[in-house]
Order: C-alpha cells, then sequence, then structure tokens
C-alpha cells in the first residue's frame, strides 16, 4: 500500500524589538549572565501586571500581511496554562480564538521549478518561556533571561506533502522575517524555532490520522532529515498494520539521525485557554490596517523576479542574491556604480538602456560571481557576520572595474578584495602600494616571453610535437616571472604567436 504524507509546520520567530512583550526588559539577552535580565513579570511575581509590547504587535501584523494574511481589527490575548520549570507564571500569555492574522498562503519552489502553494492557518504573538540548561550531574538549571521575549508563532495547513517542501518552507519564512524587519531569525542562534507535525494517511483516503510533532530541530538540514526519517518511521508502522493510534510528540536527535519520543501530545482542552483578564482587547480600525499595508517592502520573490529581468540572471544566482536582504542591497548598489562608470567612458556611447542592453548581462554576472563566490568565501571563512565586511558598495564598485579594465588579472582582485573585507580602503589605492596592476609595456612583456622559451627548450619541442600540456606550463612559468601581473590569456596568445 502506498501513503501520502500530511505535514504542517509549527514556526516560532523571536522579534527583534528592544524590548520584551510585557515589560521593560531589553531583549538583548545574548551572552550575558543568567538570570541578569529580569524583572518581576519576567519572573512571574505577585502583583506584577503585563503591558504589550505595540513595536511587536506591528511586527507581527507586517509580517502577516507579507504573507498574505487577513488582519483581525479586533484581536485579544489568552492564558494558556502548562506546568514545567521554564514557565514562572504557570501560564503562558498567548493567542487562542482571535489571533492578529490568519488565513494566509506561500509559494515556494522546493525544486526551482514548480510552484507549490502552501496555506498558513494562523500567525499569532505569545511570550516566550525561560531557558533550561541540562548540566553533565544531571541537574537541570533554569536562566530566564528569555522568559517574556516576544514570539510570532505560524501555523501552517497541512498542505505540505515532502520534506524538500518543508525545508523551502521555512527557509522562505525566515528571508520574509528579515525582509520585513521582523528577527533576524537566525536558527543556530535561537531566533527562529520549527517543530513539525507529520502523519501518513492511504492514498485516496481524506481523513487525517494522529500525528507525531518532531522538535529539537535547529536547522534546515535537520527538519529535512528529520521529516524524511519519521516519513519512513510511520511507513514502516503502517506496513506492519500498528500505524500511530495517538498524537505524541517526539525530539529529533540530529548526532543520531532518528526521532526519540518524549510525551503524548496535548490538545487544546488541556491547555485550558481563556482570555488574558489583565490586558484589553487589541482593536484596529479598517483605515489602520491600511496604511499598515503601505508599509509591506518589495520581498524575497518579488526581487528575485526582478533581478532575474533587469539582471538577466539565472532563478538560481538571483535566489541566492535575494536569500539576504543585505547581500541583494550590495548588489543592486554595485551594479548602480557599475552603470554610471560605463555611461562615462569614451568609448562606449547610447543611451543609458542601450549602453546596459549591450553590456548588463556580463557586469551583473561578473558582480554576481565576485558576490557568491569570493565575498561568500570569505565571510564562511572569517565566521564574520554580513554587516562587518569594512568596503563599501562604492569599493566593491570600483574593484570590479579594475578586473574588467584588466588592470587586474582575477588573482590580483581576490588579493585587493581580502585586504578591503579586513581593512577597508580603496582598491586602486592598494593595487599601487602592493604592486599588484598588470604589465601593460608590451615591450617588457615581449622580452620576458623570449626569456621563458629560450630557458625552456624541452616544454617548447614538447608542445611543438604536439604535447598541449607543455603550452600551460609555459603558462605558468610566464605567470611565475611576472609575479602574476600579466593575463593568463594574454600569456597564452603571446606565447602560441612566438612559437608558431
Amino acid at each position: 500500500m502506498k501513503y501520502e504524507p500530511i505535514i504542517g509546520l509549527e514556526i516560532h520567530i523571536q522579534l527583534n524589538t528592544k524590548r520584551k512583550m510585557f515589560c521593560g526588559c531589553s531583549t538583548d539577552i545574548w551572552k550575558k549572565p543568567a538570570n541578569s535580565v529580569v524583572c518581576p513579570v519576567c519572573l512571574g511575581l505577585p502583583g506584577a501586571l503585563p503591558v504589550p509590547n505595540l513595536e511587536a504587535i506591528k511586527k507581527v501584523q507586517l509580517f502577516g500581511l507579507a504573507l498574505g494574511c487577513k488582519l483581525n481589527t479586533n484581536s485579544n490575548f489568552d492564558r494558556k496554562h502548562y506546568f514545567y520549570p521554564d514557565l514562572p507564571k504557570g501560564y503562558q500569555i498567548s493567542q487562542f480564538d482571535q489571533p492578529l492574522a490568519l488565513n494566509g498562503y506561500l509559494d515556494i519552489m522546493a525544486d526551482d521549478i514548480h510552484t507549490v502553494r502552501i496555506g498558513i492557518e494562523r500567525l499569532h504573538l505569545e511570550e516566550d518561556a525561560a531557558k533550561l540548561k541540562h548540566s553533565a550531574d544531571g541537574a537541570t538549571l533554569v536562566d530566564f533571561n528569555r522568559a517574556g521575549a516576544p514570539l510570532a508563532e505560524l501555523v501552517t495547513k497541512p498542505d505540505i506533502k515532502t520534506a524538500a517542501q518543508a525545508k523551502a518552507f521555512a527557509q522562505e519564512i525566515q528571508q520574509i522575517a528579515r525582509y520585513v524587519g521582523a528577527s533576524e531569525a537566525e536558527m543556530s542562534k535561537g531566533h527562529m524555532r520549527c517543530d513539525a507535525n507529520i502523519s501518513l494517511r492511504p492514498i485516496g483516503e481524506v481523513a487525517l490520522f494522529p500525528k507525531t510533532e518532531v522538535k529539537n530541530m535547529n536547522s534546515f538540514r535537520s527538519i529535512e532529515r528529520a521529516i524524511e526519517y519519521e516519513i519512513d518511521r510511520q511507513t514502516k508502522l503502517w506496513d506492519e498494520g500498528k500505524a500511530p493510534e495517538e498524537t505524541t510528540t517526539r525530539g529529533w536527535d540530529d548526532k543520531r539521525g532518528i526521532t526519540v519520543e518524549q510525551r503524548s501530545k496535548e490538545g487544546a482542552a488541556d491547555y485550558r485557554y481563556f482570555p488574558e483578564p489583565d490586558i484589553p482587547p487589541i482593536v484596529r480600525t479598517p483605515e489602520q490596517l491600511q496604511v499598515l499595508s503601505h508599509a509591506v517592502p518589495e520581498l524575497p520573490e518579488q526581487r528575485r523576479n526582478r533581478f532575474r529581468d533587469e539582471y538577466v540572471l539565472s532563478y538560481h544566482d538571483a535566489k541566492t542574491l535575494t536569500t539576504d536582504p543585505r547581500v541583494g542591497e550590495l548588489f543592486e548598489r554595485t551594479i548602480s556604480e557599475l552603470r554610471a562608470w560605463l555611461n562615462s567612458l569614451d568609448d562606449v556611447s547610447g543611451s543609458d538602456e542601450e549602453i546596459w542592453k549591450q553590456y548588463g548581462k556580463k557586469i551583473g554576472r561578473m558582480t554576481n560571481s565576485w558576490i557568491t563566490s569570493e565575498l561568500f568565501g570569505l565571510l564562511k571563512e572569517s565566521g564574520k557576520d554580513f554587516d562587518e565586511i569594512a568596503f563599501t558598495a562604492e569599493n566593491f564598485a570600483e574593484l570590479l572595474m579594475l578586473v574588467y579594465e584588466k588592470r587586474i588579472n582575477s588573482s590580483a582582485g581576490q588579493k585587493i578584495l581580502r585586504y578591503m573585507f579586513e581593512h577597508g580602503g580603496d582598491p586602486s589605492v592598494i593595487m599601487q602600494e602592493q604592486d599588484l596592476e598588470q604589465m601593460s609595456d608590451t615591450g617588457e612583456v615581449d622580452s620576458i616571453v623570449d626569456k621563458i622559451i629560450a630557458s625552456n627548450e624541452e616544454s617548447v619541442a614538447d608542445y611543438k610535437g604536439g604535447k598541449e600540456k607543455a603550452l600551460m606550463y609555459l603558462v605558468g612559468q610566464l605567470m611565475k616571472e611576472t609575479k602574476g601581473k600579466i593575463d593568463p590569456e594574454m600569456a597564452m596568445e603571446l606565447l602560441k604567436q612566438k612559437l608558431s
């Protein structure tokens, strides 16, 4: 028998507000001593009253608009009861029947070809819990710094069919959160956490069967692996006639690549929801929501399509450049500088559109290549964040001009970029200071070529005898002699002319 996976995601995103959800404590809690960023509200002390963070409410509403959600004009907070050491009050202030946003959707392309629409059931706002820390001796400690941090929770409809779709959906949600300024959404830093609800049913059935909620997935790769494992595990159970009979929660063990049963899953009745008596309803007029809708920026998919049209990029390249809005901004600002430079050249004529039509494809692809290959490589090697780059878009564009005009070769360009990355600076000045400009004196180059030919008689004979690899050896010797200050293509052509 064949089965159909039914998958839904619950994604928690910590909002990048300055203050916590219901108090004045800072959200700058990372690397702070345990229990040092707390107050009576965070700790749930008697008599402490919550005051909603309006900035967090606005960010979630903007996020909801970006996801095609309907915003409720009347919304309210509720108490969600459960008893666990990370919840000091014995309940969490969340939202139940009147969330801020609901009934949205997101179109994804898990295979970069086919579009799949995933429905979004709801997007609501709540406070985060404290963080438990388990020590090697078996003790469990509680750090309340995170308690009360503002969380957006997104719940999808069970529209996801594969692990790849789930991964693509989560990645797109991360990008949208960044684009609307709601969160950095870094999974590695705990800004974004994802749970997956997975069940199977025989193909052709319409009923839903008991689901398994998988937790503790801390990377996009983990999301994909955990769902693939759980589909395989449940398939075996169905084949053995032991299909899951109740809703359970399992944790993902990334090292072992398996899910581990934790407990039976609670239902809404178990949480005993009721309206939060200390917070009045959130009321927004249609006019206020209309004003908010104008604040939605260009979203990742819109920017991807525009990049493909304007800069003649493939879908893959456009997708890479728009993953982080800061990368897309660097690309566009660099292109703007390069367009202005092209228009200023004496040997280039025509209108701005005509010039760009002639040179734009090459310029766009070169800029993309230097960002995604060279710059991304430096970021990965150094472990730096994108905001720590020392150079500007103007510096970067000037470096690409030097490469385009062949005043430096790609090897020299990489050296200059590394220096700029670490120290900043003007690429033309760095080129002169480090003596990286390509040799332009044809007489000097000609004499060096003669010298290489004269001192490598065996390789010359091999090339004339039909061994093409010998020519590459001679090119290498010429590059070595000139300390890389000659264009490799030029070197090859000069050698071919001399040897013919």
